[in-house]
């Protein structure tokens, strides 16, 4: 399995068709679905399932997504590290990440040869791909099993809250 491979059955399965996606990928139609099929045959099983309108990812074709975008993502991050190091942080949707970001600008103001990549997703996300190495640290809010990493604790919380139209039966409950 190469990685021009992996690129063109992504593009596959993103565009859900063979023909989209040899045009997006500038190759023809008979050249890629060939490959697709090699592909196949080299994995030995079924990537996609063939209907009249568009492609759908099988089992092992969704499963093969899903490793072909971490695997492109750790060669496109170490191409990336070689050329200019790069730190990766991630962490979900919180007011600790604006902090994250703001102190990581402020640093690359000072030191512009500092490059950050910042990635956002929840809790689990964040912990298998701290634990793949595809990010350098990772911003977890608790409750969260932090037992495994060595950690600070940072001195900040998140506020959370819902919002209902006043006549709805949980405006009227006291929490």
């Amino acid at each position: 399995m190469e990685l021009r491979e992996l690129k063109y059955f992504l593009t596959v399965a993103r565009e859900e068709s063979i023909s989209k996606a040899a045009e997006t990928l500038y190759v023809t139609q008979p050249n890629l679905s060939r490959q697709m099929q090699n592909l196949e045959k080299e994995i030995g099983q079924k990537l996609f399932i063939r209907g009249t309108r568009k492609i759908t990812l099988t089992e092992a074709g969704q499963l093969l997504r899903r490793r072909a975008e971490e695997i492109l993502e750790l060669y496109n991050q170490t191409e990336a590290e070689l050329k200019t190091p790069i730190t990766d942080i991630g962490g979900g949707e919180s007011y600790v990440m604006g902090l994250i970001a703001k102190a990581a600008h402020d640093v690359q103001r000072k030191y512009p040869k500092v490059r950050y990549h910042l990635f956002s997703g929840d809790s689990a996300t964040i912990s298998e791909r701290l634990d793949k190495g595809l990010i350098d640290f990772g911003i977890f809010i608790e409750p969260f099993d932090v037992s495994k990493y060595d950690y600070l604790r940072l001195p900040l919380t998140d506020t959370w809250g819902v919002l209902m139209r006043k006549d709805s039966p949980l405006a009227k409950r006291n929490l």
